[in-house]
C-alpha cells in the first residue's frame, strides 16, 4: 500500500510540473514569436518609408533640370507610385492588426472562461474564505479579461461618436477604463498576496496579531479602489472625442505626460517587482530554515500528519505565487517599455493603433490567461473540483468474488473492508 501510494503521489508531482513546465515553454515561445513579428514588422515599414523619400527626393532634382512639363510628367508619376507605396503599407498593417485584434479578443474570452472555472471550483471546494485575496486575484483577471474582449469588438466597429451617449461610450468602454481597473488592480492585488504570504512564513506571529479578517476585507476593497481612483482621475482628465472618435489616456503637456508615465511604470511594474523579489526570497530562506527544522523533529519522532498537511498547502500557494509573480515580470516588461517609447515620443513611428501595440498586448493579458491554468495545476482543493467536473470518469470492475475494483483499492461489497 506505501509503495503503490507514494509511487503514485510521485507520478502526481511529476504531472504538474510537466504542465507547468509546457505552460512556461509556450508562453516564451509565443513571446519569442511575437518580438520576430514585430522585428519584421518594422522593417518593412521603415522600408515602405525609405522608398517612399527616395522616390520624393529623386522627383525633387529631376524637376529642377528638366523642362517643366517634364517635371509635371514625373511628378505624377511618382506621386501614383508613393501612393501605391503608402498603400501597400497600410494595407499590410491594416490586415495584421485586425488579426492582432481578433488575437486579443480571443485571449480575453481565453481568461474570461478559465478565471471564472477557477472562482467556481475556489468556492465549491470552500476554500473562498481561507484564501480571499487569491479568489480577489482571480475576480480582477475575471473583470478584465471580460471587458478586454468586450472593448476590442466593439472598438472594431469603428463606431463615429456623437454627443453625451458617445462621450460616456467613450468615457466608459472605448477608453479601455474597465480593462485597466481590472488589470491594475490585479497587479497590487499580487503584491498585496506577496506581502500577505511573507507575513505567514517569516513573522508567523505578527501575522496572527495583525492579519484579522477586516485587514484582508480592508486589502481586498483597496485593490479595487486605488485601480479605480487612479484610471477614473487619468480618463476624466485626458479624453475627449475628436471627430467622432475616442482619444484616451493623451496629456498634450509633455511634462506631466512623462511624469505620469514614469509613475505608471514605477508604481505598477517596477515596486511590484521589488516587492516580489524581497518578499519571496525570505520566503524561500524561511522555509528552508523550517525544512532542516522539520529533517531534525522526524529523526527525533514521527510527525503529526495534520501539522505536515497544513504545511504542505502553505508551501504549495507559495510556489504557485512565486510562480504567477515570475510571470507577470516577464509578460508586462515588453508592454512597458513599448508603452514608454510611444508615449514619450522617443520612437515617433509607434502608436497604439499599430499591430506592434496590440501584439505586447497580446502578450501581456497572455499571463491573465495563463493564471488559471497555473491555480489548476497547482493548488490541490480547486485541482481536485476541476478533475470531478471532467465528463469521462474510470468505469468500476467488476470481480467475480463480490468486490468492486476501483483503482488500486478493492472494496468488498459484504464486509465494506478495503483491499490495496
Amino acid at each position: 500500500m506505501t509503495v503503490t501510494w507514494s509511487s503514485a503521489r510521485a507520478s502526481e508531482t511529476i504531472r504538474h510540473h510537466a504542465a507547468i513546465q509546457i505552460c512556461i515553454i509556450i508562453i516564451i515561445i509565443i513571446i519569442i514569436i511575437t518580438l520576430a513579428y514585430l522585428c519584421y514588422c518594422e522593417q518593412r515599414e521603415l522600408q515602405c518609408w525609405h522608398r517612399a523619400l527616395y522616390k520624393k527626393e529623386m522627383a525633387e532634382e529631376s524637376s529642377t533640370i528638366s523642362h517643366l512639363s517634364v517635371a509635371m510628367t514625373s511628378k505624377e508619376i511618382d506621386k501614383t507610385q508613393t501612393a501605391d507605396e503608402y498603400s501597400m503599407m497600410s494595407s499590410f498593417s491594416i490586415g495584421y492588426e485586425f488579426y492582432m485584434q481578433l488575437a486579443v479578443v480571443f485571449i480575453g474570452i481565453i481568461g474570461t472562461a478559465g478565471n471564472g472555472l477557477i472562482l467556481y471550483a475556489l468556492f465549491a471546494s470552500k476554500q473562498h474564505k481561507k484564501h480571499l485575496l487569491i479568489v480577489n486575484q482571480n475576480a480582477l483577471d475575471l473583470f478584465a479579461s471580460f471587458f478586454l474582449s468586450v472593448t476590442y469588438v466593439v472598438q472594431m466597429f469603428n463606431i463615429r461618436l456623437s454627443g453625451e451617449l458617445g462621450y460616456w461610450l467613450c468615457i466608459t468602454l472605448l477608453s479601455e477604463i474597465l480593462i485597466w481597473v481590472g488589470t491594475n488592480g490585479s497587479m497590487i492585488n499580487l503584491a498585496l498576496i506577496t506581502i500577505d504570504r511573507y507575513l505567514m512564513v517569516v513573522h508567523p506571529v505578527l501575522s496572527k496579531k495583525w492579519l484579522r479578517p477586516w485587514v484582508i476585507y480592508s486589502a481586498v476593497a483597496l485593490a479595487w479602489f486605488l485601480a479605480i481612483l487612479y484610471n477614473t482621475v487619468y480618463v476624466l482628465y485626458s479624453t475627449e472625442v475628436i471627430d467622432g472618435y475616442c482619444h484616451s489616456y493623451v496629456i498634450t503637456d509633455d511634462a506631466a505626460n512623462m511624469a505620469v508615465i514614469i509613475t505608471y511604470i514605477l508604481f505598477y511594474y517596477f515596486i511590484i517587482l521589488v516587492i516580489f523579489i524581497f518578499c519571496y526570497w525570505y520566503i524561500v530562506l524561511a522555509i528552508r530554515r523550517q525544512a532542516k527544522v522539520m529533517a531534525s523533529h522526524n529523526a527525533a519522532g514521527p510527525r503529526n500528519a495534520s501539522q505536515a498537511q497544513s504545511v504542505k498547502i502553505q508551501n504549495n500557494v507559495i510556489k504557485t505565487m512565486i510562480l504567477v509573480s515570475a510571470l507577470y515580470a516577464i509578460a508586462w516588461m515588453p508592454f512597458n517599455i513599448y508603452y514608454l517609447l510611444a508615449t514619450a515620443e522617443l520612437l515617433p513611428y509607434l502608436s497604439f493603433f499599430d499591430s506592434r501595440y496590440y501584439a505586447l498586448t497580446l502578450i501581456a493579458f497572455l499571463y491573465t490567461s495563463t493564471n488559471p491554468f497555473i491555480y489548476a495545476t497547482k493548488f490541490n482543493p480547486v485541482k481536485k473540483i476541476l478533475v470531478k467536473m471532467i465528463p469521462c470518469k474510470k468505469t468500476a470492475v467488476q470481480p467475480t468474488d463480490g468486490s468492486v475494483t476501483t483503482g488500486t483499492r478493492t472494496i468488498d461489497k459484504r464486509t465494506g473492508d478495503q483491499r490495496y
